[in-house]
């Protein structure tokens, strides 16, 4: 099992670190505005290629290795020209949006860092330092939920049906065919592998369901682990708004619907007449995973901060997770892209 980021990492260092971010809008905002909030450290550039020189932005890239960390917030297809750039002659970490690249060459050439590399960069998969996370981790083949069989999950909206969603970059075909797969089933295959370990076999059945635009509204990926576990992901922009997860043990189960967590143990629970019904309620409490996931971008970045501070390594399978949930990804459209 990865030893996987928690909350709990306490900073005791005074010292503020500078920081550089690449990119400024949209995600990029989300990251400086959090940055700027956090007094352990400043930001020193706002990189851009094409900005002018001036106070809070710079185009000159060389001032970046100056800094103790760097945010890289760009494109997509940006991520790996920056993290090649900055393993070069650069003695901070990296904090590097996912996915870490989008194509196969880039991931080998990833796969190829030292290992001293590989424990200072850190990709930023939204559930990482979620409380999900924490729950999975401390309830994975508890003796309420015995082993780990099967994970059910549904996360969904109705984007695609938004008047401005059909002329959006979501919605393009040729740039962005798999877009849902990118921005929601990759976070939920990188939280479920950090604890399952790897992946022996894959499906992805993607679709368009609204015929608003080119691009797969709706995608179904069924992962399958070398412990035999099974895991099922059912995304979509085309349905009323859903986030539900179940995981199914050989002793009990957790759900979590409609804002609560309920778990149900034991198996072996029978009515009057010695048949099986259904556990009883071992645990309930109210949880949200649209607020984990707003709560935990911030948690990330103060998880990031904190090792930097203490200039001290990340777990290494942190890193092979990453791959492994990039490698799958670029696997799943590679087998469906028309």
């Amino acid at each position: 099992m990865v030893n996987v980021p928690t909350t709990s990492h306490v900073i005791d260092v005074q010292l503020v670190l500078d920081i550089g971010v690449i990119g400024y809008r949209n995600h990029a905002g989300k990251l400086i505005s959090i940055l700027k909030n956090n007094p352990d450290c400043k930001i020193k550039y706002i990189y851009h290629p094409t900005k002018s020189e001036n106070d809070q932005f710079t185009n000159n890239f060389e001032k970046l290795r100056d800094c103790d960390a760097v945010i890289i917030a760009s494109p997509n297809s940006t991520h790996y020209n920056f993290i090649e750039k900055l393993v070069e002659n650069f003695n901070g970490y990296i904090f590097c949006e996912k996915p870490p690249v989008t194509n196969n060459e880039e991931l080998k050439k990833l796969e190829k860092l030292t290992n001293k590399w590989k424990q200072k960069i850190f990709f930023n998969f939204m559930f990482r330092c979620s409380e999900l996370s924490g729950i999975i981790r401390d309830r994975m083949n508890s003796k309420e939920l015995g082993n780990i069989i099967h994970i059910n999950i549904y996360g969904t909206k109705g984007l695609a049906f938004k008047k401005e969603y059909k002329n959006s970059w979501r919605a393009d075909g040729k740039t962005n065919l798999h877009n849902i797969l990118d921005a929601n089933t990759i976070h939920y295959v990188d939280l479920i592998s950090l604890y399952l370990g790897k992946i022996k076999q894959s499906s992805y059945f993607p679709s368009l369901v609204s015929n608003n635009g080119t691009s797969f509204d709706t995608s179904y990926v069924v992962v399958k682990y070398d412990n035999e576990v099974t895991l099922s992901i059912f995304n979509s922009y085309a349905t009323p708004l859903i986030n539900e997860l179940s995981i199914i043990g050989t002793n009990g189960y957790i759900t979590i619907k409609d804002n609560n967590l309920i778990i149900k143990s034991p198996r072996d629970t029978f009515d009057e007449n010695g048949l099986f019904t259904d556990p009883p309620i071992y645990f309930q409490s109210n949880f949200s995973i649209p607020n984990d996931v707003e709560n935990s971008l911030k948690k990330s970045l103060d998880y990031f901060i904190s090792y930097v501070k203490k200039d001290e390594k990340f777990d290494l399978e942190l890193f092979e997770n990453s791959l492994q949930t990039n490698r799958l990804i670029l696997k799943l459209k590679d087998t469906n892209d028309e």
